[in-house]
């Protein structure tokens, strides 16, 4: 009866041992999943991907062989924010592509939550603005997030190293999104700049202005 006891006591405490175990991994995994929500940091890796353009190809980073690097915006066609950094993004990437950094856009909106940002409208916006670089739809919102996107625009500069895609600026373009000719400070401009002279870039991180990402209900 007492070895009885002894081991229905072992029992509950194995039991207890096992319940709190499982509770910390549980909630080590809770803050492992919050802490990769938030997206990439500057001087991280950022992943590839392949998503369709608006020609209808499939495009990945991996695509651009002689590219330096990326100028990686969300944006979409709705967002008021977005159409007054439309033709500066088309300046940015005719001033930058021939140099290694081309921009590459993506449109992280539902279309089903904001039709506007559907992919026949994507078509007629590219042409009606004469977007000089890949439009790129994020289908079923899968990269935005990995990003750690938040607005439409929002900027992510990478460079290639070793093999790797490093964020180097996250952010907005610059710092008037309201009128091109009363910006004082060109943030993506010149961090472009900066890596191209192999210096480190001075604002790595600013904060992006516009619309927020439009989630699937």
């Amino acid at each position: 009866m007492k070895n009885l006891k002894i081991l229905l006591a072992t029992f509950v405490m194995g039991l207890g041992l096992l319940s709190f175990t499982t509770m910390n991994d549980e909630k080590h995994a809770s803050q492992h999943e919050k802490i990769d929500s938030k997206g990439y940091e500057v001087g991280g890796e950022a992943a590839d991907f392949k998503l369709k353009n608006i020609d209808g190809k499939m495009v990945s980073l991996s695509d651009f062989k002689s590219a330096k690097g990326f100028i990686v915006v969300f944006t979409c066609n709705h967002c008021p924010y977005a159409k007054k950094y439309e033709d500066r993004s088309v300046e940015l990437d005719k001033k930058f592509k021939n140099q290694g950094y081309p921009v590459v856009a993506i449109n992280p909106n539902d279309p089903n939550v904001q039709p506007e940002d559907g992919y026949q409208q994507m078509i007629e916006r590219a042409k009606q603005k004469g977007f000089t670089f890949p439009y790129l739809v994020d289908e079923g919102q899968k990269i935005y997030p990995q990003y750690g996107a938040t607005k439409t625009p929002h900027v992510f500069l990478l460079q290639k190293e070793n093999g790797k895609n490093i964020v180097k600026y996250i952010g907005a373009i610059d710092n008037n999104y309201d009128n091109p000719n009363d910006v004082s400070e060109y943030y993506v401009q010149d961090a472009v700049n900066a890596l191209l002279k192999g210096e480190p870039v001075k604002m790595s991180k600013t904060v992006a202005i516009g619309c927020t990402i439009k989630v699937k209900k």
